[in-house]
């Protein structure tokens, strides 16, 4: 055991301490598999990241990724959270505009955009699969989640890593009112994405309300002015005997995204809001390239600074 590098990161809001937390060992060489694991289950947070030189040629640095239970080969706030800490602790990429990150999933691309106080850092999404979700499949989530078949527009298994049901709803008030039956979708065993539009006329107005009248009351008043909100997410995933909703999920709004696009339910940009009904603020700018790339950004920012002994 020895003194290491360890930050916690608030990722994906434009103000600290309402977004999602992760928590990195920012020099993990010499650390086992088991102590990886040991360590991410005793900080408890969804996600525990851990810095290594690369194996790649092409990478600037590895990352592993753990949850308390298991490792995952990618995820999304975990991503950016990940490359905040490596250039705050001095790290250098090859390329000035593009940091790039080794994980399980492969090679991830990070631009960096410096002056955009909104998405500084954004991943490429990466690959993502498809698969058809059945109405006899959907059915029980449905029933779980307390919705009728007709509050559904469209519906898909997604797979870039981790695993979503996904659902696109009607109405953005109706989603935020949904109280799961938690232990009907732990029987089911899904973790299950769901996101409203806003109305083009009106996008964002729905349901800000509260929002902004947390914004007001925020301490940091030097938080930058939002942009119109066009989309609401809520994901609940399975935990040990639960579900649990998570505040904001970079890897489900990832693979959401090139489904929407790619299906012409939505063009980008667009501006996703998540973690309301956790009171947090989570905000998923997705942005699409020339060459029909999906780039997930957001802010982020060092909480805690210090050391540990692993």
């Amino acid at each position: 055991m020895r003194q290491r590098r360890f930050m916690q990161i608030d990722v994906f809001s434009p103000v600290p301490y309402r977004g999602n937390p992760l928590a990195v060992v920012v020099d993990a060489e010499g650390l086992s598999d088991a102590d990886m694991q040991n360590f991410a289950r005793w900080t408890n947070l969804s996600e525990t990241t851990f810095l290594l030189p690369p194996t790649h040629p092409e990478a600037d640095y590895r990352v592993r990724i753990f949850t308390p239970s298991e490792e995952l080969p990618f995820a999304g706030h975990p991503t950016l959270g990940s490359c905040h800490a490596w250039l705050a602790a001095g790290g250098q990429p090859r390329n000035a505009d593009r940091v790039v990150q080794q994980c399980a999933k492969g090679l991830v691309p990070i631009q960096r955009h410096p002056n955009d106080v909104h998405a500084p850092l954004a991943f490429a999404a990466p690959s993502s699969t498809r698969e058809v979700m059945t109405e006899a499949d959907l059915a029980p989530v449905l029933e779980a989640l307390g919705l009728q078949r007709d509050e559904v527009t469209a519906h898909s298994r997604l797979h870039n890593g981790p695993r979503f049901w996904a659902l696109l709803m009607h109405d953005p008030d109706r989603l935020m009112e949904l109280q799961p039956d938690n232990a009907r979708l732990y029987a089911i065993g899904a973790e299950v994405g769901i996101a409203a539009l806003y109305p083009p006329q009106n996008a964002g107005l729905i349901g800000r309300a509260s929002r902004e009248a947390r914004a007001f009351s925020h301490s940091d008043t030097t938080a930058p002015a939002e942009p119109h909100i066009d989309m609401e997410v809520r994901v609940f995933f399975n935990a040990t005997t639960t579900s649990v909703e998570d505040p904001i999920t970079g890897s489900f709004n990832a693979s959401l995204a090139q489904w929407l696009i790619e299906e012409g339910h939505i063009r980008a940009p667009y501006l996703a809001a998540q973690g309301t009904c956790l009171g947090r603020d989570g905000r998923v700018f997705i942005t699409q390239d020339a060459q029909s790339q999906v780039w997930v950004g957001g802010a982020s920012h060092t909480c805690i600074d210090g050391q540990i002994t692993l």
